[in-house]
């Protein structure tokens, strides 16, 4: 009875740490270190909120920083708040996302980059019934169109760096793009978009050693930078350690297990997770559905009577 109890132990151990040993075979890419310090850090939407944030963590660290905003008077003065705070004079640029002539002249201005942070972002939540198109176009056209510019542009310079040490491209999407949200149609469409395009550019340049992330934060005070401060440490943190998937809390941990997919994973302790939490995540999820159908559903039955 004692020799039966022990082979059952063995066996349960055996079948995590032989799951754990292909695990470690089997992902990809393989794990990577991406140094800031000394590197070209671009980054947009930088004159405010999680751009900003990211760019005074990037100057402390020693990076060489660039940020592109539309507003020329708040570059300036982000510029003085990181040179004030890190001692780090930054680049400026002032362009729309939207306009990929004005995006070019910046990067070819700005010369090669070895870290693309693409932060910029337009947040005008509605129902799709009641929100004018022209509202829904402009979140299609900054989030993820000009994601597609940004890229476009700075790319070809990336891809023929004479620094051979792997570079990286990061995408701020948001928790709204790991699942739908009542009233955010519109927004979801375009942060959703932002992981096809990263899941897909991801295989096309690994081999010119450039790792994308993807970065989900949840809704951030940003005009505040306390939230905004956090999700740039993270940020930065998933960068250095060529994180495709970089949660910034909790629910965010747990969004990225349940909808891991066909995304890439480079630890292998993380996917470990993945395979013995989906079914988990997925439970969980079908919980959550079943309250949140219930809570539109008495919403507007309420709003009938």
């Amino acid at each position: 009875m004692a020799a039966l109890s022990l082979l059952s132990l063995l066996l349960l151990l055996l079948l995590p740490l032989s799951l754990l040993l292909l695990l470690s075979l089997i992902v990809r890419p393989r794990p990577v270190k991406i140094p800031i310090k000394d590197r070209h850090v671009f980054i947009t939407g930088g004159s405010s909120g999680i751009g900003l944030a990211i760019a005074h963590h990037a100057a402390a660290e020693g990076a060489r920083v660039s940020i592109l905003a539309r507003s020329q008077s708040k570059l300036e003065e982000a510029k003085q708040a990181i040179q004030l705070a890190t001692g780090i004079d930054v680049a400026t640029f002032s362009a729309d996302v939207r306009d990929f002539d004005a995006v070019r002249r910046a990067a070819k201005e700005a010369g090669p980059v070895d870290v693309l942070v693409v932060n910029q972002g337009v947040f005008l939540p509605e129902e799709l019934a009641k929100q004018e198109l022209d509202e829904v176009r402009l979140m299609i056209d900054v989030n993820l169109i000009g994601s597609f510019n940004m890229i476009k542009a700075l790319l070809p310079a990336m891809k023929a760096r004479t620094d051979r040490r792997p570079a990286s491209i990061a995408l701020m999407s948001s928790q709204a793009g790991q699942g739908g949200v009542y009233g955010y149609t519109a927004y979801c469409a375009s942060k959703f978009g932002l992981r096809g395009l990263a899941e897909a550019l991801q295989q096309e340049i690994i081999a010119d050693d450039i790792h994308v992330s993807l970065v989900l934060p949840p809704d951030t005070d940003t005009p505040g930078l306390v939230e905004a401060d956090q999700v740039a440490e993270k940020t930065l943190n998933g960068i250095k350690s060529g994180s495709f998937i970089v949660p910034c809390n909790f629910v965010g941990y747990l969004l990225a297990i349940a909808t891991a997919g066909l995304s890439p994973q480079r630890s292998y302790t993380m996917a470990f997770v993945e395979v013995v939490g989906a079914g988990i995540c997925r439970l969980a999820g079908l919980f959550f559905q079943w309250n949140w159908y219930g809570s539109i559903e008495k919403w507007h039955a309420q709003s009938k009577q």
